[in-house]
């Protein structure tokens, strides 16, 4: 669906695939691959295409972002600050 949205932004800005790839500085086959779905490109490069675009990604209400916030700050702070592999005791038993 996002990227569907992103070859509707392009269109509706008036710019060729190509245009978008070079803004973006990613290859037209990356672009491409972008908006058939493809799970192949990172997530961070979708994400830069979609806001050249015009796509807005995270539409909020400010009270609802400090709210979940909130609850975030409470449970980071029920969690250990670290998390470690437990070390395995030797077992040097012949």
């Amino acid at each position: 669906m996002l990227g569907k949205l992103i070859r509707v932004g392009r269109t509706q800005r008036g710019l060729t695939a190509q245009d978008l790839a070079d803004r973006a500085g990613i290859s037209r086959t990356t672009l491409s691959s972008i908006e058939k779905g493809a799970p192949g490109p990172e997530i961070g490069i979708v994400f830069e295409v979609a806001s050249i675009v015009g796509i807005r990604l995270f539409d909020y209400d400010e009270r609802m972002v400090q709210m979940h916030n909130a609850r975030l700050d409470e449970k980071l702070t029920l969690l250990p600050r670290s998390v470690r592999n437990a070390v395995k005791e030797v077992d040097d038993d012949f």
